[in-house]
């Protein structure tokens, strides 16, 4: 800034160097409140995009939980199938064990009785009778009496 003496001597052009001044202090003033006023505008804008981002974040977090949920309630529901599977195949296998035990035993009383009729051609009416040798005769077309 420039000084101002009380002298008449240069008054006017004293005078007119602090119009000169007053004038810029006045664009810097404007200068100012037009960049304060970008940077209200700025602020509220970083202001805006700072709740979307975080409006996304949460509708991200959100559909993660819901995943991690459905991917729980998957997670529990094949445990529980596969358990009920195993039961099953558990289940089947006991069956198939006594199924075959039954086997086996009916298989021991063929091999007995096969055994106690001895050889091929043997009279079939030591162990069966009289009527099934008859029988087994007419079946085969066997004459033999």
């Amino acid at each position: 800034m420039t000084r101002v003496s009380s002298s008449g001597d240069g008054f006017e052009t004293r005078l007119a160097s602090l119009e000169c001044e007053v004038a810029q202090l006045r664009e810097r003033v404007a200068l100012s409140s037009a960049d304060a006023v970008a940077a209200r505008v700025l602020a509220a804008g970083s202001d805006r995009d700072v709740s979307q981002v975080r409006a996304e974040l949460r509708a991200h977090t959100q559909a993660l939980n819901a995943l991690r949920e459905t991917q729980l309630d998957q997670g529990h529901e094949m445990r529980a199938g596969f358990a009920e599977q195993d039961r099953r195949i558990t289940e089947q296998g006991r069956e198939m064990r006594e199924g075959f035990a039954t086997l086996a035993t009916g298989m021991a009383q063929i091999t007995a009785l096969l055994t106690q009729m001895g050889p091929p051609g043997a009279e079939l009416s030591v162990v069966f009778g009289r009527s099934f040798h008859r029988d087994r005769q007419d079946l085969l077309g066997d004459d033999r009496s």
